[in-house]
């Protein structure tokens, strides 16, 4: 699964950037690459994080769905080349079950966990193939003590009639495997429970497992303080597994040893990726089966491995080859080594690396290993936005030249058009809302978005000749315009894809000014300041058009937001990074007065704030400030939210901006963002990370007085009911409205303004549970006169609503 964590100023990222070399190829490994697509009914995560080979099929699973089941998906080649034959979920299937999570082939049988069924508890799934190549379902089985939350079936090994399975959970974390035996009926069931000698809380024992014949290896990544350590146990003649020996890496760094296993004929194969700073190392040890001791041998590291590689975070055995995946390698795209035996026996030494064609930045090729005789399975884990993918590979001659890449189709949540839909009883379809009906929603599929693309930022535009409504919408792969005409029927006119050569990111910032949309993207590389006419939106009446940008500024190369002073004709790049010049991640400012000929006009950074002590603002808004502080009434004043404090600043004069005072909070964690009320007397602020932190229970906003510009004052922590995590709120007269991702829009009340008071919301994410965290409503935009509230919500799409009449009851 993935888990988003927002970019901030400071946070670290890995670099990307004794070594047995004998031979060094880089090969692709596909000659072309055939995409196979079969729908799933909505949102799927986590395809490509088990698999597993079984003769002539391929079994791959998808086990994070949310809205949906597990499933398992089974591909078998034809004479088109691989194709999914069958696909498999429980008899008693239930959404998010995460059945899938880790499977195990013994002959005809297929062995599937599922972590989350019944209350957590989980269980093992057993699927027999039958003569005709069908897999049916024969029998669950549930481990003899787990209790809800330990989730067995979390990880698995399988040997000649035995299965090891992992409850991670269980007593308190410290984790079991459970040992599961075939009889000569064929039926499976529990027949030991295995655990670490010195076993402690949180260990989670049993996070990479192997087993052949008598022996078995068990890893525990987080031993120690994540050094990690491998347990070696032992079946006696009389049926029952002992430990004998705790394998354990040298010295004291983390190096999450023994989080990837395989053992073969007294050769195991221990995975340590955090090894010498990130660079990954597999320790080869051997077994003297008269003492049931296990030495060390050799250790395998990457020719070309960098700080970040993780070389090791797989490992398989087939034929006389070993496989080691290195899924941080190239950028994060990901590579797997192959090492072929030495002559004459005693080790392996060359390692030759392949590649995939079309790999991106974070797909992290080799999250998964499964190898087979002429066919193997490589895991795409951070493939297409974190969905997965997977890629078959096959053998022909010496190499590994063809495959295919597999993946499951997103099919996204159904569109909403033509009458709209009120809120009843507290629910719009199947969206929880009050005072909040809506108009109309288009998934993210029918804004253009590929697969696992979802929405973000969003803003909006009224052509000032024709009147019409645009929804300007941002994806994390482009910006979609969406014609509101007709807001029952809303249209997606097009799609203006990322700079070339940028790179798809999570965040999309879009301001409007003079009819043009200026549009940014942070830690998306050379992306800079995409600048595009708007009044070409008038020609667009046909089908979504792919357009170019108007104009380019590249004096900045990734950017967390743009702001824009509609009143100046000057807009302020925050949080700039990778290129250009950053202003130390503050006000970066730019003439835009001439749209098509952005000026760079100088930086801004008060040195007291950012969690760098550089000024870093992560968003900001700029004004003509016209409230009652008259020693700066008429200036151009900025409002930045930087991280760690509210910065006020008095840009006027670009060549000399003034900080005029700055302010922190009670349980700061991340200023985030905010907007000031029309009277320019307060200012309303989030701060995304205190809920997450655990610094506040509830969703909080920070109500600022700033009627004295020189001395802002915290008058008000206003809390809502609601826990998620805050992101984005804007203001328009007397009401405030927030996106607060898992419990989505909230329209609050602040005619008092002091005391806002919540009078509405819409749900974005009603299955979801209402907690911190990064999922639905990303932002909004409530300014359009027809009244409609553009909201997007992450991997479901855009929202296009109004607020309910309030009816008063006399």
């Amino acid at each position: 699964m993935q888990v988003r964590i927002p970019r901030h100023q400071g946070a670290g990222q890995p670099q990307r950037n004794e070594v047995i070399i004998v031979r060094l190829s880089i090969l692709p490994l596909f000659a072309s690459v055939v995409f196979v697509f079969q729908p799933t009914q909505v949102s799927a995560q986590g395809y490509g994080s088990s698999a597993a080979l079984s003769g002539s099929d391929v079994l791959i699973g998808e086990s994070l769905n949310e809205r949906a089941p597990g499933y398992v998906y089974v591909y078998r080649r034809t004479g088109g080349g691989w194709a999914e034959v069958q696909r498999l979920s429980a008899s008693d299937a239930a959404d998010g079950d995460h059945f899938g999570r880790a499977l195990g082939l013994v002959g005809d049988d297929l062995l599937v966990g599922s972590t989350v069924i019944d209350d957590t508890r989980g269980a093992v799934y057993v699927f027999r193939r039958n003569q005709a190549g069908d897999w049916t379902e024969s029998a669950k089985i549930s481990a003899s003590d787990v209790v809800d939350g330990e989730a067995f079936g979390r990880a698995m090994a399988v040997g000649d009639g035995v299965a090891l399975v992992a409850a991670w959970g269980h007593d308190e974390g410290r984790g079991a495997v459970y040992v599961l035996t075939r009889d000569d009926s064929g039926r499976w069931s529990e027949t030991a429970k295995l655990m670490a000698s010195d076993a402690e809380p949180q260990d989670w024992f049993g996070q990479a497992l192997a087993v052949d014949g008598d022996y078995a290896l068990i890893g525990t990544v987080r031993k120690n303080q994540g050094r990690g350590a491998v347990y070696a146990f032992r079946r006696g003649t009389d049926g029952s597994w002992s430990e004998t020996a705790k394998l354990e890496p040298e010295g004291t760094d983390r190096v999450s040893f023994g989080s990837a296993l395989a053992m073969r004929d007294g050769t195991a194969l221990i995975g340590a990726p955090w090894q010498d700073r990130l660079v990954g190392a597999v320790h080869r040890y051997v077994l003297d089966e008269s003492s049931g001791d296990w030495s060390p041998a050799e250790t395998y590291r990457p020719f070309d491995g960098g700080s970040g590689t993780r070389f090791g975070s797989a490992v398989a055995i087939s034929g006389d080859d070993i496989w080691i995946a290195a899924p941080g390698a190239g950028g994060f795209e990901g590579r797997y080594y192959v090492m072929s035996p030495e002559p004459g026996g005693g080790g392996w030494g060359a390692m030759t690396k392949f590649s995939v064609d079309g790999l991106s930045p974070g797909d992290q090729m080799g999250s998964v290993l499964a190898m087979g005789s002429g066919v193997g399975v490589v895991g795409l884990e951070g493939d297409d936005y974190g969905l997965g993918t997977a890629a078959i590979i096959e053998r022909e001659g010496n190499g590994w030249t063809r495959g295919v890449r597999v993946a499951s189709e997103v099919a996204g949540l159904d569109p909403i058009t033509g009458d709209e839909v009120a809120c009843q009883d507290g629910a719009a379809d199947v969206f929880t809302c009050a005072n909040v009906d809506i108009v109309s929603f288009l998934p993210v599929q029918q804004l253009g978005g590929g697969r696992g693309a979802e929405v973000n930022d969003v803003w909006g535009w009224t052509d000032p000749v024709t009147g019409t409504e645009w929804a300007i919408v941002g994806r994390y792969d482009g910006t979609s315009f969406v014609d509101l005409s007709d807001p029952a029927h809303p249209r997606n006119a097009g799609n203006l894809p990322l700079t070339e050569g940028a790179i798809p990111s999570t965040w999309r910032d879009i301001k409007v000014y003079a009819d043009h949309a200026f549009i940014v993207s942070d830690n998306s590389g050379r992306h800079g300041m995409q600048i595009f006419d708007l009044t070409e939106l008038r020609d667009a009446t046909g089908e979504p058009v792919t357009f170019e940008e108007t104009a380019h500024y590249d004096g900045i190369h990734s950017a967390h937001n743009i702001v824009i002073n509609e009143a100046t004709g000057f807009a302020y790049s925050v949080g700039s990074s990778g290129g250009g010049d950053t202003c130390g991640g503050g006000l970066h400012m730019i003439d835009i007065r001439d749209p098509r000929n952005p000026v760079f006009a100088g930086c801004f950074a008060d040195a007291a704030t950012g969690r760098a002590s550089t000024g870093y603002s992560h968003d900001a808004m700029c004004i003509i400030y016209e409230g009652p502080d008259t020693e700066h009434r008429g200036k151009e004043i900025c409002f930045g939210s930087n991280e760690n404090a509210l910065s006020i600043a008095d840009v006027t004069d670009k060549r000399v901006p003034v900080a005029l005072a700055m302010s922190t909070y009670p349980n700061v964690v991340y200023s985030h963002q905010g907007w000031i009320d029309e009277a320019h007397e307060y200012f309303y602020m989030n701060d995304e990370l205190d809920e997450l932190e655990g610094m506040v229970s509830n969703t909080r906003t920070l109500v600022w007085d700033v009627k004295d510009l020189d001395d802002p004052i915290l008058v008000k922590e206003h809390f809502s009911e609601n826990t998620s995590s805050d992101h984005n709120l804007y203001i328009r007269g007397d009401f405030m409205y927030q996106s607060n991702y898992v419990s989505g829009l909230r329209v609050l009340d602040i005619s008092d303004r002091e005391n806002p008071v919540e009078i509405g919301f819409f749900d974005t994410v009603p299955w979801g549970e209402d907690a911190p965290g990064f999922d639905g409503s990303w932002s909004n935009y409530p300014y359009f006169e027809s009244g409609i509230i553009v909201v997007t919500s992450g991997k479901e799409g855009v929202f296009f609503v109004k607020r309910s009449p309030r009816v008063l009851i006399p």
